[in-house]
């Protein structure tokens, strides 16, 4: 059976399953006796052995299979959950992620082995009572209806199904070449949000054992969804029923299937009245008993089982979420590019239209139209941060005993939501955040004791939405940064001179620990002390138009704090001249506009600045930054921009105002200077520059 086209779908499950794998293990350490945390963790290794027996990767399967051995025991009250039990199970979900990492690059799980975890597990087995090592008892929902393939004598009823000429001719036709005919009952989990999908796979796994003569709902239907949690199949095969269930059972998220042969020809047109045999009245006894079973399986009482959390009594839950590919996002976010430089199109040919008060009424139109299009676009392609930060608590439980340090994370703001693009990309650099404060922040426990801290070391993982932009904290209460030894080691290495170290402010020195192969650590492990980290987390950050900054206190912790903006597709800026240029500059970096006559300007150590409201602002002078011709005039047109704490005024010839633009790439064919981040295309046709803030503060 080729299932190669099942594997996006198969890799994007396999990744909430092991991410929901990882917190259900952050709780279980927390709390070992929870039964709802031992359960959860006993569906999804049970899922994920499902869903990797299906696709063919036998290693994930052998593994989850042994995972789910251990639970069922644990469920059961035969085994207790131990802090050693607990690390080999961290050793199983990096085990799976390893195989998922592999799937993802190669199609295929690898050739790593797993044979010294699935020992770890089983010695656990082991050490169980000779009772404890039975076949562990399934839960009611588990058990599967008693099956009976030798003799008509003893066989279940049919339900009431509808047969056509035609498949009353087929059946006939299996029955005269002594071929078995099945009636098989799917029943697909509740919680199953491909419900299609997983129909489509049990009649691929079906196509290699017989024939389907028949679906009830027909198979349009049930492509189209169209079916509660349950659907029935007539098969037609020479294999035996036991052999069937078995092999839809395997397909992932089908909680059972009820089976029966069919030994007589059931009439065309016709539902066939619900019929037993004649038995002798032990064996009618017995099949009342497995009827009585089966009712009480499929209709728990309503005082045994709660409904989950979004779901009311009776119906199942709904999923409305849906995945969509990023590149058919870009393809309508670059269509709404288009419609905005339409919009500006329109604009500019206002300036000389006839009709004025026409044009305008279009304009007015197609902002609306073109302003809820991009709202509506960007809601799809936001996603809450937690995608991120879900995978952190491992880590640096990880880190934990990895350093020998005791430390706590706390997440908040996890429902702030960032585009996906900035999303994609955020993960390595808050690793780097967090390994850095767990590293080189927190001390070890008898050094906080001594301190009066504490010996539980906290780091916290904050993020908000600040107007257009979004603030993540990544903040620790450990010993914050040495200033004097990082200016020390910058002048062992040569990266300042002496007297660019006194005349240095802290903060400047502080920003030394984002150059290239910096770094303060005494000795190199494999957690730090590389130069790698915070001159990565730096270029990316400010990759994605964002920008970084440090506030410490020695003794008592640091704080880095990440900006970063919204989107990175369309923009509100202000328009500027320069000489015969325009440039655009983001309207959220810019804190306002002065007019600043000439004779304000002041000199602090050779540098032009100007005092604001009793703030003292430095003096960028764009035209002489970006060589660009400009009229020295007696009033000044100064934009304040601010990044962080810092900021600056830098002087433009004129004011156009403000626009929504389109930021392009300018590719690789230009190997433009760090100033500009981006091109736009205005009204007229011509060609915009975006100013990086960033670089210029």
């Amino acid at each position: 059976m080729d299932v190669s086209q099942y594997l996006e779908i198969f890799i994007d499950e396999t990744s909430e399953h092991l991410q929901n794998l990882s917190q259900q293990l952050m709780s279980l350490e927390e709390e070992p006796g929870n039964s709802d945390t031992i359960n959860e963790i006993f569906r999804a290794a049970h899922s994920l052995k499902g869903m990797a027996g299906t696709m063919g990767f036998k290693r994930m399967q052998n593994l989850t299979h042994v995972m789910e051995n251990v639970f069922s025991e644990v469920r059961n009250g035969k085994m207790s959950v131990t802090a050693e039990l607990v690390d080999v199970l961290f050793q199983c979900l990096d085990a799976l992620e390893s195989y998922l990492a592999s799937i993802q690059q190669t199609s295929d799980e690898g050739t790593e082995d797993n044979e010294s975890i699935i020992a770890l597990l089983n010695k656990f087995l082991e050490g169980q009572p000779a009772e404890a090592k039975k076949e562990p008892a399934k839960k009611a929902e588990d058990k599967k209806p008693e099956v009976n393939t030798t003799s008509a004598a003893t066989s279940t009823t049919v339900s009431n199904v509808a047969f056509s000429e035609f498949e009353v001719n087929a059946i006939k036709e299996a029955f005269e070449k002594g071929i078995k005919v099945y009636k098989l009952v799917v029943h697909v989990d509740e919680n199953c949000i491909l419900k299609a999908a997983r129909a489509f796979l049990v009649f691929k796994s079906l196509e290699d054992l017989g024939e389907i003569i028949k679906s009830e709902p027909y198979v349009q239907d049930i492509e189209d969804e169209k079916f509660d949690f349950e659907f029935t199949l007539v098969f037609v095969t020479k294999e035996s029923l036991e052999k069937v269930i078995t092999t839809v059972e395997n397909v992932s998220e089908i909680r059972k299937v009820d089976g029966e042969e069919l030994t007589e020809v059931p009439q065309a047109g016709k539902k066939e009245e619900e019929t037993v045999e004649t038995v002798e009245p032990q064996e009618e006894k017995k099949t009342e008993v497995v009827k009585k079973e089966e009712k009480a399986v499929e209709k728990p009482k309503a005082a045994e089982t709660a409904p989950a959390k979004g779901q009311t009594a009776g119906k199942p839950i709904v999923n409305r979420s849906v995945r969509v590919d990023i590149d058919k996002l870009d393809v309508l976010m670059n269509l709404v590019s288009e419609l905005i430089i339409a919009k500006n199109s329109i604009v500019a040919a206002n300036e000389n239209a006839e009709n004025a008060q026409g044009v305008t009424e279009h304009i007015e139109y197609l902002e609306r139209v073109t302003t809820n299009l991009h709202e509506s676009v960007m809601k799809v392609r936001m996603m809450p941060i937690e995608t991120v930060t879900q995978k952190f608590p491992k880590m640096v439980r990880d880190l934990s005993k990895k350093l020998d340090k005791q430390m706590k994370l706390v997440i908040t703001g996890e429902e702030t939501e960032l585009d996906r693009t900035v999303i994609d990309e955020i993960g390595d650099p808050l690793m780097h955040l967090l390994r850095n404060s767990a590293d080189h922040g927190l001390e070890t426990a008898d050094v906080r004791i001594s301190r009066g801290k504490d010996p539980v070391g906290n780091i916290e993982l904050n993020a908000y939405q600040d107007g257009n932009n979004v603030v993540i904290e990544v903040k620790d209460d450990g010993n914050g940064i040495d200033v004097e030894r990082v200016r020390d080691k910058a002048l062992e290495k040569g990266s300042i001179t002496q007297a660019q170290a006194e005349a240095m402010t802290d903060k400047e020195i502080i920003d030394l620990l984002f150059q290239p192969s910096f770094s303060t650590a005494k000795a190199v492990t494999d957690v730090s002390g590389r130069g790698v980290g915070l001159d990565v987390v730096k270029t990316k950050i400010e990759s994605l138009g964002g920008d970084i900054e440090v506030k410490t206190k020695l003794g008592e912790g640091s704080t880095f704090i990440i900006r970063l903006p919204l989107t990175l597709a369309i923009i509100q800026a202000l328009m500027v001249e320069l000489g015969d240029e325009i440039y655009a500059i983001s309207l959220g970096s810019i804190e306002t506009i002065e007019d600043v006559n000439i004779s304000e300007i002041k000199y602090v150590q050779s540098k032009e600045v100007i005092n604001l409201r009793g703030s003292v602002i430095p003096i960028i002078r764009l035209g002489q930054v970006l060589d660009i011709e400009s009229e020295e005039t007696e009033n000044l047109t100064v934009v304040v921009v601010k990044k962080g704490d810092r900021s600056a005024g830098l002087v433009i010839d004129k004011l156009i105002g403000q626009q929504e633009i389109v930021i392009k790439s300018l590719g690789k064919y230009i190997n433009n200077s760090k100033l500009i981040s981006g091109a736009t295309i205005l009204g007229d046709g011509e060609v915009a520059l975006i100013l990086d803030v960033n670089t210029l503060v």
